[in-house]
């Protein structure tokens, strides 16, 4: 099966580490120990010695943890565009694609062979666990600026634009996608950490369905889509 390479902005790296053997194993173990020890107790120090290597090599792909932390979150946006495209490219109806979309967003996440130095189910745990530490900083705008959060944003416009197929009169696309992308993830982080905060957490066996499931009503009744007509 052919591998395949997402275009990755060239601020979130010092050398992309897609490019070596050295750089796809730096952020294969970053993911698993991220994943594990969690972004606070993580250090380029462990990662060197899970690796075998130097803290200074992998200063040369990142220029501290928390960019390459803002890098795997920019990756799996990307990733997810990635797999809305790859699922809705054969759908005309924006209704379909809209369903396609959110349901991508919602799902349990597992291996993508096309991807194979990537866990993406761990991937996604750090999403849920992590994220918000990529943006909310002191120096958000700065980051901002150099574009390291354009994968979220691509994101969030592609599937705005499909919203505005379905209703061209809704004056809040964006707003309404940035913010399902958000709960989408606080969700399941609510059922398994702050459970009186979402009733996904008495829903253990169908948890992604029903978080699919709530993302849908949340936006086709936002953007006045009947059940019948969704």
């Amino acid at each position: 099966m052919a591998q395949l390479q997402l275009q990755m902005n060239e601020n979130l790296f010092v050398r992309d580490p897609q490019e070596t053997v050295l750089g796809r194993k730096i952020v294969e173990s970053g993911i698993r120990m991220i994943d594990t020890l969690g972004f606070e107790k993580f250090t380029f120090r462990k990662l060197a010695e899970e690796i075998d290597s130097t803290e200074a090599s992998i200063y040369r792909y990142f220029e501290n943890k928390h960019r390459m932390l803002v890098y795997l979150i920019a990756w799996y946006w990307n990733w997810m565009e990635y797999r809305i495209d790859f699922g809705t490219q054969n759908i005309n109806n924006p209704v379909e694609k809209l369903k396609i979309a959110l349901k991508l967003v919602a799902e349990q996440k597992s291996k993508d062979p096309f991807f194979p130095d990537i866990d993406e189910a761990a991937l996604y745990r750090i999403v849920i666990n992590e994220s918000d530490k990529t943006y909310l900083t002191r120096q958000v705008d700065e980051d901002n600026k150099e574009g390291l959060f354009r994968g979220f944003k691509s994101l969030c416009k592609k599937i705005a634009d499909i919203v505005k197929e379905i209703n061209p009169n809704y004056t809040y696309p964006h707003a309404l996608i940035s913010t399902v992308l958000q709960a989408a993830h606080q969700q399941i982080f609510f059922a398994m950490h702050l459970p009186s905060l979402t009733e996904l957490s008495q829903m253990k066996e169908n948890r992604f369905d029903k978080n699919n499931e709530f993302l849908e009503i949340l936006v086709f009744n936002a953007i006045g889509v009947t059940e019948a007509s969704a």
